[in-house]
């Protein structure tokens, strides 16, 4: 299923896993990021909605918020999920206080603030994995990344009825900022492959494109983002994935 103008759009609400290469952020339009591969692969265009640490609410807040998303809405031929990755990062300090700290005022205090938490947050993690049930608290539970994943879902498909819609599963990551600790990821894929199988959605499967190419340093020095080849793979999967479903 395509526009009328036979070209397709690929709406890509996404974390920064979509716009940072192996050194740094980079513009939306940079060709190697693999939503502009996975457009350019179908023969179409890519609008990518992303930021740093997002998780599912954040895409659902960009959909309700950002006149950017709006504007394209009527044009979208499919959508992809490409949050829910962050959601399972530990988070020692609740996500809502976490999320304050940027406002704190005077900017000594932040400053001090920040410093501190990103040098305890390792050792939190660390310590919560070992003593705590799950592994300790995480960015977002899985209940409710589903509950935002299918949010953004639903609201999409009732301007473009019928379009497809592609979700990731978690990534793996080797962060020193997290203690290198991922113990929520398991119940996240869980759930995240029980509510794509309820409501029909295709799913993109990161570990087995990515997960050697982090674990072996192959990716950003920051053990999270990928290079170019990691990239590039996702990319060309993503669209293998949807090619066949924007033919329906």
């Amino acid at each position: 299923m395509t526009s009328d103008h036979g070209t397709p759009t690929v709406l890509f609400l996404a974390d920064s896993l979509a716009f940072h290469g192996p050194e740094r952020g980079e513009p939306a339009d940079e060709p190697r990021l693999w939503p502009n591969i996975a457009a350019a692969a179908l023969g179409g265009r890519a609008e990518l909605v992303a930021g740093i640490g997002w998780t599912a609410r954040h895409a659902w807040y960009a959909l309700c918020h950002d006149p950017r998303v709006w504007a394209v809405m009527p044009r979208v031929d499919a959508l992809v999920l490409g949050v829910g990755g962050m959601d399972t990062l530990p988070s020692p300090l609740p996500t809502a206080l976490r999320e304050l700290i940027p406002a704190l005022r005077p900017d000594r205090l932040r400053r001090a603030v920040r410093s501190g938490y990103l040098r305890a947050q390792p050792k939190l993690a660390r310590g919560f994995a070992r003593v705590l049930p799950g592994g300790g608290p995480v960015a977002m539970p899985p209940h409710l990344t589903v509950r935002h994943l299918e949010l953004c879902r639903s609201a999409v498909l009732a301007i473009r009825p019928g379009i497809p819609v592609v979700a990731i599963l978690p990534p793996l990551h080797r962060a020193a900022d997290f203690g290198a600790v991922h113990s929520g990821r398991p119940a996240a894929e869980r759930a995240t492959r029980a509510w794509a199988a309820e409501r029909g959605v295709a799913l993109l499967d990161l570990p087995p494109l990515v997960g050697e190419h982090v674990l072996s340093g192959q990716g950003n020095p920051d053990g999270m983002h990928w290079g170019w080849a990691g990239h590039a793979a996702v990319g060309e999967t993503c669209a293998d994935v949807l090619r066949p479903l924007l033919r329906t």
